[in-house]
């Protein structure tokens, strides 16, 4: 499915942004915003980008998971086995909290599969629930493995 520049900047951007977030609080690599919102940024465009090519459907996931891995390896300095986890349990999270949040919000709000791909304003505002949750899930992480560490 082919997605709108506005839905990219608005939905795709800050979806991104927090699945790199989660992973670099997986791994354990110290927060660098500046290198968070780039690599969140590049895989947003690279998505975005991906849809214009007719690919099976999930190699999409699949290209996305390992460059997240590369962006952690080479950009963010992870570890090898630190950045695969970290990159396998964002894309994860992301699949849960996107499958639990349609599931709930799509009946309650009476919107259906056809409203959200016809609708760019409806689709941004029922997938943003699902970032905030992957920033939350990053925040508890944080916080608990802060609370190891002492």
């Amino acid at each position: 499915m082919k997605i709108s520049i506005i839905a990219l900047i608005l939905q795709g951007i800050p979806e991104q942004i927090a699945v790199v977030t989660l992973a670099y609080v997986i791994a354990g690599m110290p927060f660098a915003w500046k290198k968070i919102v780039s690599m969140g940024i590049i895989l947003a465009l690279t998505s975005y980008l991906l849809r214009f090519f007719p690919i099976l459907f999930g190699l999409h996931t699949v290209i996305m998971l390992v460059l997240l891995f590369i962006l952690l390896f080479f950009g963010g300095k992870s570890n090898f086995y630190a950045g695969l986890v970290a990159s396998l349990l964002g894309f994860l999270a992301l699949i849960i909290s996107e499958t639990v949040c349609l599931s709930l919000l799509m009946p309650l709000f009476h919107v259906s599969a056809e409203m959200l791909n016809t609708d760019v304003g409806l689709r941004i505002l029922i997938t943003l629930p699902q970032v905030f949750v992957l920033f939350i899930a990053s925040l508890i992480i944080l916080k608990i493995k802060k609370g190891v560490k002492r």
